[in-house]
């Protein structure tokens, strides 16, 4: 592709690109460089190594010193995407971005399920990387950065993908990555506090979630709101001074009202009402709050054209997510799960979520993790000290940081915690309490594989350590 067209005006000289990289180490023969500016270090820096490993062009957002053509942009990161949705022009046909601080991916996955149980050519890319019935990826992170994201999303629709719903975090809208991607569907989970290490205040991190619904959703679309939150209006609002119609959903949802939610040993009886007609379903889910996650994907699917009477029974058919409210083990008398809980907000109702689950005791395991918002830690450890039986504080992904002190700012959360830094142990002293109707909650990892410790990533799975430790304690008790 010429520069010119590439960049979406006149140039000259006007040279073929043949890719783009913000990585001067990724560099080739013919490609642009978007030399971005970093909270750290300007990319700007790193030019002459692009230049010699053969750049053809710089994006930039002022005057460098180079020979090459030079594209400058104010925000160079916004034309960044735009340049790669150019490069990299095929979408799948239908596209709804999720945003909130908890639930994306349930939602995402829940409403890909959807999807494919209707016949469509189906994806999810998020947290857990893009996956369809005819394409997967790795990611590496909840929204990639652009040239990846592009270069993602024309390969899915290359595959045949023709349905995707992907996870927008506010870390990928406020880097403009998510610009140049065609929205249709745009819908909110909810908002608490997290990412307050990256954003300067609330009011930022909710200004930069509302971008996907005042700037990105496409003319014509669908906002899809969870109608229960505090701060379902502001999103709404966002919609409709956009023109944009909402779908709400949620207890106080008007186009899908939640009537009422049972939780059972095996999963939630609830009761929809939607046009007018009552649905009596079985959820084979456990969570409350993951209800609201089914409501809100069943309302992203009945946006995107299939009427509710088809969609809604279903959910029925949902099947849970890897690492969030996943259960361990198939003891009957006793519950162990695994959540990817990290927030204050989160613990708080994935802990409220697991109570009607348990004739007995409730036992939270929690950590937080380093080189993160500090300011939440102490209220990450209070919400499990209102909320749990019995509260262990261990490690969770440290980082640079010594997890004795992030240990320590936890526990001015809920001083009367046991503190077992190693995560391994704190899961068999999570599973050596457990009697008959208690049940173990371990929360921060969820689908994690590893524990970052430094600078380093150390295998570790809580679902492999826990049903380990589960089935070594069965065999010491000759069960």
């Amino acid at each position: 592709m010429r520069l010119s067209e590439l960049a979406g005006e006149a140039l000259a000289p006007d040279p073929v690109i043949t890719g783009l990289t913000a990585d001067s180490r990724a560099v080739e023969a013919g490609f642009l460089f978007a030399a971005l500016p970093g909270s750290i270090v300007d990319g700007a820096k790193y030019v002459p190594q692009a230049e010699k490993n053969g750049a053809a062009a710089v994006l930039a957002n002022g005057d460098i010193k180079t020979d090459l053509p030079l594209i400058k942009d104010e925000n160079p990161r916004k034309r960044l995407s735009e340049m790669a949705a150019r490069f990299y022009p095929g979408q799948p046909r239908l596209i709804a971005g999720i945003t909130g601080t908890n639930g994306k991916t349930s939602t995402a996955l829940f409403t890909a399920q959807l999807w494919d149980r209707l016949g469509e050519n189906a994806a999810s890319m998020g947290t857990l990387g893009a996956q369809g019935k005819s394409f997967k990826a790795s990611l590496g992170f909840t929204t990639p950065e652009p040239v990846m994201l592009h270069k993602t999303l024309d390969q899915m629709a290359e595959a045949g993908v023709t349905h995707l719903v992907m996870e927008v975090s506010s870390h990928g809208l406020a880097q403009h990555r998510a610009d140049g991607v065609t929205f249709s569907i745009a819908a909110f989970t909810n908002i608490t506090q997290d990412h307050l290490d990256f954003h300067n205040d609330f009011d930022d991190y909710r200004n930069a979630k509302l971008r996907l619904f005042k700037n990105l959703l496409s003319s014509g679309g669908v906002a899809v709101i969870h109608a229960d939150g505090d701060q379902s209006k502001a999103f709404s609002n966002a919609a409709l001074e956009n023109d944009i119609a909402v779908f709400s959903a949620g207890e106080n949802g008007e186009d899908l009202k939640l009537l009422s939610r049972r939780a059972h040993a095996t999963g939630i009886a609830v009761k929809i009402e939607a046009s007018g007609e009552i649905y009596d379903l079985e959820l084979p889910l456990v969570g409350g709050f993951q209800v609201e996650n089914a409501l809100v994907a069943a309302g992203i699917v009945i946006a995107s054209g299939h009427d509710a009477s088809v969609v809604l029974p279903l959910l029925r058919t949902l099947a849970p997510i890897p690492g969030r409210m996943q259960r361990v083990g198939a003891v009957a008398e006793i519950g162990v799960y695994v959540d990817y809980a990290h927030t204050p907000d989160a613990i708080s109702t994935a802990l409220q979520a697991i109570r009607p689950h348990a004739s007995g005791r409730v036992i939270a395991i929690i950590g937080a993790g380093g080189d993160r918002d500090r300011s939440k830690r102490s209220l990450m450890g209070a919400a499990a000290h209102d909320h749990a039986d019995i509260v262990i504080v261990t490690d969770d992904n440290p980082r640079s940081e010594d997890p004795a002190i992030i240990r320590a700012q936890v526990m001015k959360g809920c001083p009367d915690a046991k503190e077992i830094g190693d995560r391994g142990e704190a899961i068999a002293a999570g599973v050596a309490m457990l009697g008959k109707g208690d049940v173990l909650l371990i929360m921060g990892k969820g689908h994690e594989t590893g524990q970052q410790v430094g600078d380093k990533i150390l295998p570790f799975d809580d679902v492999d350590v826990a049903s380990r430790k589960l089935g070594e304690r069965y065999r010491e008790l000759g069960k």
